[in-house]
């Protein structure tokens, strides 16, 4: 890595993320940070000499600009207050809560919302230094919705691109927010607003043109409104994906396989390897699942004695009232259903609280009969498309939330469910745990042939070229 030598403004592809691609560790030296959004940007990126605008995961910290290898870094600098007001507070403790049906109480505090108007101005001002005159700028999640309108104050000539990750509430919840008015003009700043889900596109047009002077456009087909400046705003689905391949290559590897083996008679060798991979996040349904695998095995329709379930939980924004709660009710809930269903060495649940390598979360995959992704809200829900990919093999079965965006891409090969009504979700674990294995291979080929066509490859070319940028 070199510092950049050149004048600002000198990309003609910017992303603009809550966080870098890489982050800054205590001695202030940088190390990866892989992810999905990476791995589908970054090639695109660095072929165009491009700009990644955003926070380098530490607070308080004003790192300068570099290159790495053809990719221009642009950090911003939050301090320890904006991440408590900006990213814990408004972000997380408002906006999630509200955009996932409030399943959780959203918190409504001044305070945090002009920490996130000053963060968002902050990242406008970044990327308005990074890009090169008539540049493209793609503006990724809920932390950023301001963005879009203040770079095209900053720069009228930008074509400019905003991606939400998260579910887009209905109007009956989006108006409880106290500042939605700036939320949805900070929104219409872009040319192209890209959802997970054409409900959640929708949901966007109505509250638009509602709340602001924004027309639906119906010659082009109903997917853009006419902005109150005039200008014509793309607004559609652009549902987001896994890198298929590479998780499908990992799967075939015979280590994996054998690393999968070796998992299952670690866990006894179960007849019935349930599995559960989240952020412990109250949205997720970890409490719901955890409850009706209790019940199926109370009422003996799964045997206690050949049956496990393997939750992992990754921790995830501790210091969030809500996700502290959520961590008390899950393990006091593993701690009820052990106690009473499990026998000495043998525990029904085996709880892990912390992050798996993604090399060893694919034997996870491998080793699991039957995958449960049971979110209240979610606006795609990746787990699942990450464990469908990792099934070449044509084993394991998908129990998914009917209220996931992958429920509209999978519902034809898994078994979805209202997580809302315990009873069915027990049902549904029955039904994935005892399927027939012709029936098995039959619906995880629909699966995994439907994840490998629809990647995050293909998403990321789709959205830009929406943007009017070629591949």
């Amino acid at each position: 890595m070199t510092h950049a030598e050149g004048a600002p403004g000198s990309s003609d592809l910017v992303v603009v993320a809550n966080r870098l691609p890489l982050d800054i560790d205590e001695d202030g030296g940088w190390q990866r940070s892989p992810g999905g959004l990476v791995t589908a940007l970054e090639p695109t990126l660095r072929a165009r000499e491009g700009a990644w605008v955003g926070w380098p995961g530490r607070p308080d910290v004003d790192p300068e600009p570099f290159d790495d290898d053809g990719l221009a870094i642009r950090p911003v600098s939050i301090s320890a207050d904006e991440v408590a007001e900006y990213y814990e507070g408004f972000a997380n403790a408002t906006l999630w809560p509200l955009y996932h049906d409030v399943v959780a109480t959203p918190r409504f505090e001044r305070s945090w919302w002009e920490a996130y108007r000053r963060v968002n101005e902050r990242f406008a001002d970044a990327a308005a230094q990074a890009a090169a005159e008539g540049a493209t700028v793609w503006v990724q999640d809920y932390q950023l919705q301001l963005v879009p309108h203040l770079l095209r104050r900053r720069r009228p000539d930008l074509r400019i691109g905003f991606f939400l990750h998260i579910p887009f509430p209905p109007p009956e919840l989006f108006d409880q927010l106290p500042w939605r008015d700036a939320v949805v003009e900070g929104l219409l700043g872009a040319d192209v607003i890209g959802f997970q889900t054409a409900g959640g596109a929708e949901n966007f047009r109505r509250v638009a043109t509602r709340l602001t002077h924004a027309e639906a456009a119906p010659e082009t087909g109903g997917d853009h409104l006419t902005a109150p400046d005039g200008r014509t705003v793309g607004v559609a689905a652009h549902p987001i994906s896994v890198d298929a391949s590479q998780l499908d290559e990992m799967a075939r590897d015979p280590e994996t396989a054998t690393r999968a083996e070796a998992l299952r008679h670690e866990l006894g060798d179960p007849r019935t390897v349930l599995l559960g991979v989240d952020r412990l996040d109250y949205t997720k349904g970890i409490d719901v699942r955890l409850r009706a695998f209790a019940e199926v095995l109370g009422d003996g329709r799964l045997d206690r004695a050949e049956t496990v379930l393997v939750q992992v939980a990754t921790p995830s924004r501790e210091h969030v009232e809500h996700y502290a709660e959520m961590r008390d009710v899950v393990e006091r809930t593993v701690g009820r259903v052990n106690g009473e269903y499990a026998t000495i060495g043998r525990p029904v649940i085996h709880y892990l609280h912390q992050g798996i390598p993604h090399e060893e979360l694919v034997s996870f995959y491998r080793c699991a009969d039957v995958m449960l992704v049971t979110p209240y809200r979610d606006g795609m829900n990746l787990v699942a498309k990450e464990y469908v990919a990792s099934r070449p093999d044509g084993g394991g079965a998908l129990v998914l939330s009917e209220f996931t965006g992958a429920a509209d891409e999978l519902g034809d090969g898994s078994y979805l469910v209202n997580p809302h009504d315990l009873h069915a979700v027990g049902d549904a674990i029955v039904a994935a745990a005892s399927q027939d294995p012709q029936e098995a291979r039959r619906r995880m080929g629909l699966l995994h042939a439907q994840v490998l066509e629809h990647d995050v490859e293909r998403w990321a070319a789709g959205f830009l070229a929406a943007l009017g940028v070629g591949s």
